[in-house]
């Protein structure tokens, strides 16, 4: 299928991550339509680009033509008639079914019959949003990390009736904003979005266990994460998780979702409503001038208390890590991945993953699958299932496997 030239996207929803995908994608010289409830909604949304771009200029990075140009490239609305010339509409509106099947209803009336529309769903499974459409065979998934315009990864999530058409597009269309693609199949939070998950589930239950929240922090940096999970957590929004949790429990049931994360989750956002980085108050409370620093009232939130002196940081670190690793491997075995490279390059640029280690498998490989195993079941020992280790590793463990050498030949072997 030759590439195809988008030269038009619409993207549907103006808030913090629509806005960013709008300027990444006006950056790379394509128009864009930046539909929202309403038009100051939508102005609001382009502000996002007038401010990245501004500070492009004062760095002396882009000129005042090319900021006059950028911006010209990006038209608001409120009417999704606007659409109708577009070759690609992408959603990004609120993690909520019921949401987003009203703006997938709006959109399918007014966009033409073969344009292609993705959604930016960070964990709904794309199969199911499908069915709210009337070609399911043009519906993908294009999910986009934040900071959009740091983050140079982008994961392409196939549902069961996505089409070559709507894969070629959405890999030409991340190809033009110039990040890197990696393709998964359709799961509950896909690939990165369950192994961010799992990082972030992690501080919050050693939080609840009462390690200290600094300490959580520093070892999770001293693992070789970029930031510790709870500053990720407010970077990514408290309340995404929140609805996240909420969303898992709703359609899989109360055993899906663990207690004490919910339990915290429920008293940052609905009654402290501490929201992260995005309101200035989440884990870190965000000082108009000054560093961010650790907000003094997790202290009230933790029923138990450590002594810091009797924890185990070795062990602290084997759970940031391993927990990841576990994941990635347990998307492997349910063929959400089907190639090694892709899980390391996407765990490395999509989430910052200990890069020493060269990515989540690697980082199995690294340790030896039988050794990796031997930890999964200590942790599971002390810290509880959530650590079983997959039967894939087990079967690996056995036979003396790496995933390099019993999957990387050709690049594509499945894990069957």
């Amino acid at each position: 299928m030759p590439p195809s030239r988008i030269k038009r996207v619409g993207i549907i929803g103006a808030g913090f991550m629509g806005a960013s995908v709008g300027y990444v994608t006006a950056q790379a010289g394509i128009d864009v339509v930046l539909i929202d409830q309403n038009k100051a909604s939508a102005d609001k949304g382009k502000a996002v680009s007038e401010k990245l771009i501004t500070e492009q200029v004062n760095r002396g990075h882009a000129s005042p033509a090319e900021r006059d140009a950028l911006l010209a490239r990006i038209n608001t609305s409120a009417d999704y008639t606007s659409l109708i010339n577009c070759d690609l509409v992408i959603e990004a509106v609120f993690e909520n079914r019921d949401v987003k099947r009203e703006v997938i209803k709006k959109a399918q009336e007014s966009i033409g019959s073969n344009v292609i529309f993705g959604s930016n769903t960070s964990t709904l499974p794309i199969t199911s949003l499908a069915g709210d459409f009337k070609d399911p065979a043009r519906f993908i998934g294009i999910h986009f990390f934040s900071p959009v315009e740091k983050v140079m990864l982008v994961e392409i999530i196939l549902g069961k009736s996505t089409g070559d058409a709507a894969l070629a597009t959405a890999m030409d269309y991340v190809q033009a904003i110039r990040k890197t693609p990696i393709v998964v199949n359709d799961s509950r939070g896909f690939y990165t979005s369950r192994v961010v998950g799992t990082y972030i589930r992690e501080g919050h239950l050693m939080l609840s266990e009462g390690v200290p929240p600094a300490m959580i922090e520093n070892v999770g940096r001293a693992a070789g994460m970029p930031v510790g999970p709870l500053a990720l957590n407010d970077e990514v929004a408290v309340d995404l998780a929140w609805k996240i949790l909420e969303a898992t429990e709703a359609d899989l049931g109360r055993q899906a979702v663990d207690a004490r994360q919910k339990a915290l989750l429920e008293q940052m956002v609905e009654k402290q409503q501490r929201f992260g980085r995005k309101n200035r108050k989440g884990f870190y409370d965000y000082p108009e001038k000054g560093p961010k620093r650790l907000w003094p009232g997790l202290a009230d939130l933790q029923p138990n208390k450590l002594d810091p002196d009797s924890i185990d940081v070795d062990e602290l670190k084997q759970r940031l890590l391993g927990i990841q690793a576990l994941e990635t491997a347990r998307c492997f075995e349910e063929h959400v991945l089907t190639d090694v490279r892709e899980a390391d390059v996407g765990s490395i640029l999509g989430f910052g993953f200990a890069p020493y280690s060269g990515g989540t498998l690697s980082y199995i490989d690294m340790m030896g699958v039988k050794q990796f195993v031997e930890e999964c079941r200590k942790l599971e020992a002390k810290c509880g299932e959530r650590f079983n280790p997959a039967q894939l590793l087990l079967d690996m463990a056995a036979k003396g496997e790496s995933f390099y050498g019993r999957f990387a030949s050709g690049g594509h072997e499945k894990a069957a």
